[in-house]
C-alpha cells in the first residue's frame, strides 16, 4: 500500500508541474504579445511614413493597404492571446456554484418565511 505522505507528495509533485507548465505558456504568451506590440508600433510608423508621402502611386497604396490588413490581423491576435476560454474555467464554474447555492439559499428561505 502507499503512504499518505507518498500520495501527498505525489500530488504536490503534480500540482508543481502543472504550474511550471502554466508559468512556462504565460511567459511565451507574454513574450509572442510583446513581439506582437513591437511589430504593431512598426507598422503603425509605416503607415504614418506612407500618408505623408505626397506621391501616391498605385504601388505605395497597395504597400498602405497591405500594412492595415497586417496590422488588423496584429490586433485580433493580440486580443485572442489575451483572452482565452480556458482562462475563464474556473470563474465560470464558481459563480455557477455560488450562483445556484444563492438560488436554493432563496428558495429555502422563501418557503420559510410563506
Amino acid at each position: 500500500m502507499t503512504n499518505p505522505e507518498e500520495n501527498q507528495q505525489s500530488d504536490f509533485e503534480k500540482e508543481l508541474e502543472e504550474v511550471e507548465t502554466s508559468l512556462r505558456l504565460l511567459k511565451e504568451r507574454y513574450a509572442q504579445v510583446q513581439q506582437d506590440q513591437q511589430k504593431k508600433a512598426q507598422w503603425q510608423q509605416e503607415i504614418q511614413n506612407l500618408k505623408q508621402n505626397k506621391q501616391k502611386t498605385p504601388e505605395l497604396k497597395a504597400e498602405l493597404e497591405r500594412i492595415e490588413k497586417e496590422l488588423e490581423l496584429l490586433e485580433i491576435n493580440l486580443e485572442s492571446q489575451l483572452f482565452s476560454w480556458k482562462s475563464l474555467n474556473r470563474p465560470f464554474w464558481q459563480a455557477v456554484r455560488f450562483g445556484g447555492l444563492g438560488v436554493l439559499i432563496g428558495w429555502l428561505l422563501k418557503s420559510s418565511v410563506g
